[in-house]
C-alpha cells in the first residue's frame, strides 16, 4: 500500500468512525435489525476491546453506554437494562484485567523500544505520569477519561501495582463507569430535548470526557 493510499484509508476510517459516533442511536437500531439478540455479544466485544486492547482506544465507550441506556428505556427495544448492566460491567472488568496481563508480559519491552506504528508511546508516558500523581485511584479515575482509560491497566501491569490491589480498583471503576453512563442514558436519553438533539449530546459527552486529558496535555506543553 502506497503512502497516499494509506492516508486515504485513514481519512475514510476517521469519517466512518465519526459518522458512527455522532449517530450511535441510528446505527444501534441498524445493528439490532441485523444481529437481533446477538447484539449483546457485539457490544460486549466493543467494550472489552476498548478497555482491554491498547491498539483500540478509538472505539466508543462513554457515548456507546449512554446510547445503549437510552435505547433500553424505550418500550419497544429488545435491549434490557437488567441485562446490559451486568454484561457491560463484566466486559469492562475482563477488558482491564486482560490489559493488565498484557502489560505485565510485554510492557517492559514496549517502554524500551522506539515509537511503533501500532502503539503511541506518548500515551503510555502520559498515563505513567498520571499514575505518579494519583496512584491506585488512576484505575478508577481513568474510566472516565478516553485514551487514558485504555492505557491505565496496561501501565499498571508493567509493575506499578500488584494484581490484588488493581482488581479492587478495576471492579470499583468499572461499576461506577457503567452505572453513570448506562443509567444516565436510561433516565435522560429519551427526554424530548435530548432525543431531538442526540448527536449534540454525544458530542458533548465526548468533549467533556476529553477535557481532563486535554488540560493535562496543555499544562505539560506550556509548563
Amino acid at each position: 500500500m502506497s503512502f497516499d493510499a494509506f492516508i486515504d484509508f485513514c481519512i475514510s476510517l476517521f469519517k466512518t468512525l465519526l459518522e458512527i459516533f455522532l449517530h450511535l442511536d441510528v446505527h444501534l437500531n441498524e445493528w439490532l435489525g441485523i444481529f437481533g439478540p446477538w447484539i449483546y455479544l457485539l457490544i460486549f466485544l466493543i467494550i472489552f476491546c476498548e478497555t482491554g486492547l491498547v491498539v483500540t482506544p478509538f472505539l466508543p465507550g462513554d457515548s456507546l453506554l449512554f446510547a445503549l441506556g437510552a435505547m433500553a428505556a424505550t418500550e419497544q427495544s429488545v435491549l434490557k437494562i437488567s441485562w446490559l448492566v451486568p454484561l457491560l460491567f463484566l466486559a469492562a472488568v475482563i477488558g482491564d484485567a486482560a490489559n493488565y496481563s498484557i502489560g505485565r508480559r510485554v510492557g517492559p519491552r514496549i517502554f524500551n523500544r522506539k515509537e511503533s506504528w501500532w502503539l503511541n508511546k506518548k500515551h503510555l508516558l502520559a498515563t505513567e505520569a498520571f499514575y505518579e500523581k494519583h496512584g491506585g485511584k488512576t484505575i478508577v479515575i481513568a474510566r472516565f477519561m478516553p485514551i487514558i482509560r485504555t492505557f491505565a491497566p496496561f501501565v499498571a501491569g508493567i509493575g506499578i501495582m500488584r494484581y490484588r490491589r488493581f482488581a479492587i480498583f478495576n471492579v470499583t471503576g468499572a461499576l461506577l463507569w457503567v452505572l453513570v453512563f448506562l443509567l444516565g442514558g436510561y433516565y435522560f436519553g429519551n427526554i424530548p430535548g435530548v432525543k431531538k438533539n442526540f448527536e449534540f449530546v454525544i458530542v458533548g459527552i465526548i468533549f467533556v470526557s476529553f477535557l481532563p486529558l486535554g488540560y493535562r496535555i496543555l499544562k505539560a506543553r506550556f509548563a
